[in-house]
C-alpha cells in the first residue's frame, strides 16, 4: 500500500475513534486517563486533577484544580454586610448582661430617703448629664453607678459638711423606658419590665404588624458611653434604655 494511501486510513481511523469516545465514556468502559476525565467522582480544591498529557520531557503534568470560593457564610442575626458594631446575640451574652446589679443611666427614677432630714428625702430622676441635684451639696453622678454607690456618694458628702452621721437610702421607683420601633401596632416609649425580652416588649406595643418579619430584632443599646447593635431572636432580654427595632418582611 502506498504511503499516501496509508496515511489516508489512518485519518479515517483516527476520526472513527473520536467519534466513539463519548460513548465509551457514557458505558464506563474507558479505562485510565480517559476514565479518570469521565468520572463521576467528586473534585475537591487542591486536589489534583487527572493528567493533562505529556509535556516537553516526556513525563505527565498535573493541572490543580482552582479554589472555590463560597458565599460569606452568616450566623443566625448576623447578614454578611453587617454594619461596623453590629454584633448577634448569643446566649450565654444574654443571660450575662442581666446578672449583674443594676446601673443608673438616664430617665431612672428615684426615692432617696435621708434620715431626719425631709428637705432632702425625696424623688429624683437622673437627668440626661446622668446625674441628680441634691439640695445642700448639689449635682451628684448617678449614671453608671448601683444605688447602693450613690448612697454612698450621698452619705459622704452630706456627712462632710451638713448632716452629722446622715443615714441615706436610694431605691428606684421607675426605670428608665425602653423603645420600640418599626413593624409593631403601636411604636414608641414604654415603661421599661424587669427581665423583660423582645417578645415581651413587642406585646407590650400591641403586637407586629401584618407585615412584621418574626425572624430577628435589632437591638440599639448605649453601653458605657458607646452605642452598639444587637441583631438578636425574640427570646433574647432587654435592658432598660434599649431601642427595639422590628423589621418589615420581605415576602
Amino acid at each position: 500500500m502506498s504511503n499516501g494511501r496509508l496515511n489516508r486510513w489512518r485519518v479515517l481511523i483516527g476520526v472513527a475513534l473520536v467519534a466513539l469516545l463519548p460513548g465509551c465514556a457514557d458505558n464506563g468502559s474507558m479505562n485510565g486517563i480517559g476514565a479518570s476525565i469521565f468520572s463521576d467522582a467528586p473534585i475537591f480544591a487542591g486536589d489534583p486533577m487527572p493528567d493533562a498529557g505529556p509535556v516537553a520531557d516526556g513525563t505527565l503534568a498535573a493541572v490543580e484544580a482552582p479554589v472555590v470560593h463560597t458565599a460569606a457564610q452568616t450566623t443566625f442575626g448576623m447578614p454578611a454586610d453587617a454594619p461596623p458594631g453590629f454584633a448577634p446575640a448569643e446566649g450565654p451574652r444574654a443571660v450575662a448582661e442581666t446578672d449583674g446589679p443594676y446601673l443608673l443611666d438616664t430617665g431612672d427614677r428615684l426615692r432617696i430617703f435621708v434620715y431626719g432630714q425631709p428637705n432632702l428625702s425625696r424623688s429624683y430622676t437622673v437627668d440626661h448629664d446622668g446625674t441628680i441635684t441634691v439640695p445642700l451639696i448639689g449635682s451628684v453622678a448617678a449614671r453608671g453607678n448601683t444605688i447602693k454607690d450613690l448612697a454612698g456618694s450621698i452619705r459622704s458628702r452630706l456627712g462632710t459638711e451638713y448632716v452629722r452621721d446622715p443615714q441615706v437610702t436610694v431605691d428606684v421607683i421607675q426605670n428608665r423606658p425602653f423603645f420600640i420601633l418599626g413593624e409593631v401596632k403601636t411604636a414608641g416609649q414604654y415603661p421599661y419590665v424587669s427581665g423583660m425580652t423582645i417578645e415581651t416588649a413587642i406585646a407590650i406595643a400591641g403586637g407586629h404588624s401584618e407585615r412584621a418579619s418574626m425572624r430577628s430584632y435589632r437591638i440599639t443599646r448605649r453601653n458605657n458611653g458607646f452605642v452598639e447593635q444587637i441583631e438578636a431572636p425574640g427570646d433574647y432580654v432587654l435592658l432598660p434604655g434599649d431601642t427595639v427595632f422590628v423589621h418589615e418582611r420581605f415576602f
